[in-house]
């Protein structure tokens, strides 16, 4: 898995013109780094990857999704669980006086040591 993208500007660099005109060097020039940027006019347009860093980062990619998906099918267990609370019966009585006892309490507390 890949732990650090380099930056693009860290890159090394070659114009479009290098790239067509010396094809072979920017192969190699790609092996040794992992990838290149390609300019025109000074602007970087595109990179350009070798395929090991490509399958790296797709099962970076991959790995994620992997990820992403197990978080969200916990929550949806999660809602589903407590949408099921809420759906028993005797629940909308509960959550009704609970509403109308407007947050007081039926008796005193019990707390403290004597309890």
């Amino acid at each position: 898995m890949i732990t650090e993208l380099p930056s693009l500007d860290a890159l090394p660099r070659q114009n479009a013109s290098q790239v067509k005109n010396k094809w072979g060097e920017v192969v190699r020039l790609v092996h040794q780094q992992g990838s290149v940027a390609v300019t025109n006019h000074s602007t970087v347009e595109m990179v350009l990857l070798d395929a090991a860093t490509y399958r790296r980062l797709e099962d970076a990619i991959q790995a994620l999704k992997q990820r992403e998906q197990a978080a969200l099918d916990a929550l949806n267990q999660r809602f589903d669980a407590r949408l099921a609370q809420l759906q028993q019966a005797g629940t909308a009585q509960n959550v009704d006086s609970l509403f109308k006892a407007q947050g007081k309490l039926g008796s005193r507390p019990k707390a403290g040591d004597a309890f």
